[in-house]
């Protein structure tokens, strides 16, 4: 039996070629001809429209004539089939399927950006039998379903699409790629060969075929997984934060500064500032890009005690923003520390979650207002940041800029510790998906190693469930709800 056996691994793990190219063929007298513009909308010098499917030959014959040599540009006249009137004169190129972006036959044509032009081409597309406008995400779908990318490669195509930031860019290029997929891929297929294993051991051990040791390299290969695995998920969910954004929030008491440190960051007066105590009543967020990577920064009401029930409830918001903060910057008014530095601890904890069990929560004291203080004040209040250990401070004021710069370098090594290099080390999970599809795997791999003692089928059936759930993340095991979920922030045309 153990030839069967190496021929069901072999099998798992040879080149998709002929079963794709078998897929693509069934597949493409099946589905529609879609198209869309696939560059941005609007005026421009340039616009991209895009078709796949069955009769994009046919329809670049009846708009340009003459279809080029594959993927070759070739300057066309664009006409309406049905009268013959011109459209535009632009380049058209043709991808014969499989070797296209989306496994079918593909045509593009680079036409003028002007919105009439862009119209007239799409209405004649349109005009045309069998031909209809794709869906949002339709295009990289058809990628996906046609094995031309996994699911982890479709979604970090769209990450790159909605980057922002370097960070975010390079994050997403890597996945794109196919790295983070690679790896799963690499982790179902050890726990293809070891279900592989175990189902022989559980069927042939009593007849003497199957070597003794072969239970033992199973659970060997298990433990090794499952330690990789927990290594993958404790990376302090930096892949995600890089992707959504890192959460700062600016929190600390009344008056501290609060708002004029977020419109020194944001460089705009997004925040009201005044004298008066309790201005700032409900959360401010703005979106900001700091040296390549997201964050999201949130101003809050300041903490104080009060009777006032619209500020009372600026405050519970606040101290709700600082328990989910990913960094807190922790405020206080300098001058006021400066005349009791004794109490600088207890007045940053005043800060800081308390109902936070492991005072874990990464943050940054900020002492402003510095302006305020003389020669010899300064010097008491930075003895006390030593005092504090290798917790970073900063002492700086919004009103002057002073300290400013210092403090944002400061700052960016705070959330480049928070979020990694994206380039550098194995790649992260980049969303919740990803986390619970591995945690799930995780959880099937700890239920192998009780039933291994108890019942072989039973911990045999865990590692198929581990395997399956691996799958989940790829798109090699999926349900049409998950693509639905996936696909829908694509732009039209993509």
């Amino acid at each position: 039996m153990w030839p069967t056996l190496q021929g069901s691994l072999r099998m798992a793990t040879r080149p998709k070629t002929s079963r794709f190219l078998c897929r693509w063929k069934s597949q493409r007298a099946e589905r529609d001809t879609i198209f869309a513009l696939s560059s941005g909308a609007g005026k421009c010098g340039l616009a991209v429209i895009r078709t796949s499917g069955p009769d994009s030959h046919s329809a670049l014959v009846r708009l340009a004539g003459k279809a080029p040599l594959a993927r070759t540009a070739a300057l066309r006249r664009i006409r309406q089939p049905d009268s013959g009137e011109t459209l535009d004169r632009g380049l058209v190129l043709w991808f014969p399927g499989p070797g296209s972006f989306t496994g079918e036959d593909v045509a593009e044509y680079h036409v003028h950006g002007g919105p009439a032009v862009v119209s007239g081409i799409l209405n004649a597309l349109g005009g045309l039998p069998r031909l209809r406008l794709a869906e949002p995400g339709e295009f990289t779908k058809r990628a996906f379903q046609n094995g031309k990318l996994d699911l982890t490669a479709a979604e970090g195509l769209g990450d790159l699409i909605h980057a922002e930031t370097e960070g975010q860019r390079r994050q997403a290029l890597r996945q794109m790629e196919g790295e983070l997929g690679a790896l799963y891929q690499r982790w179902s297929q050890t726990l293809t060969k070891a279900l592989a294993h175990l189902e022989a051991y559980i069927d042939f051990s009593e007849d003497d075929n199957i070597e003794g040791g072969v239970l033992v390299q199973v659970e060997e290969a298990v433990a090794s997984l499952a330690q990789e695995l927990e290594t993958h998920l404790q990376d302090g969910r930096r892949g995600e934060r890089l992707r959504d954004g890192i959460r700062v929030v600016i929190a600390g008491p009344t008056n501290a500064g609060k708002s004029s440190l977020l419109n020194q960051l944001c460089q705009k007066p997004a925040a009201i500032v005044s004298p008066v105590a309790g201005t700032t009543r409900d959360v401010v967020e703005a979106a900001l890009n700091l040296n390549g990577i997201p964050i999201v920064l949130s101003d809050t009401a300041g903490l104080r005690e009060t009777g006032d029930a619209v500020e009372k409830e600026g405050v519970d918001r606040a101290r709700q923003r600082v328990l989910t903060a990913d960094l807190v910057l922790a405020v206080l008014d300098a001058a006021e520390v400066s005349q009791r530095p004794e109490q600088l601890t207890a007045l940053l904890l005043d800060v800081l979650p308390a109902n936070d069990p492991t005072h874990s929560r990464p943050w940054l004291l900020v002492l402003n207002k510095a302006d305020l203080l003389a020669r010899e004040a300064k010097a008491v209040l930075e003895a006390a940041c030593a005092g504090m250990g290798p917790s970073p401070a900063c002492l700086l004021s919004c009103k002057t800029g002073d300290g400013i710069g210092p403090f944002l370098q400061t700052l960016g090594e705070r959330l480049s510790d928070l979020c990694g290099d994206p380039q550098v080390g194995s790649p992260s999970p980049t969303r919740a998906r990803h986390r619970l599809g591995l945690t799930q795997c995780l959880d099937a791999l700890g239920r192998f190693g009780h039933y291994r003692s108890v019942d072989l089928a039973l911990a045999a059936e865990e590692l198929r469930q581990a395997r399956r759930q691996l799958g989940r993340l790829t798109g090699q095991v999926g349900s049409e709800e998950i693509l639905t979920l996936i696909f829908q922030d694509f732009c039209i045309g993509k």
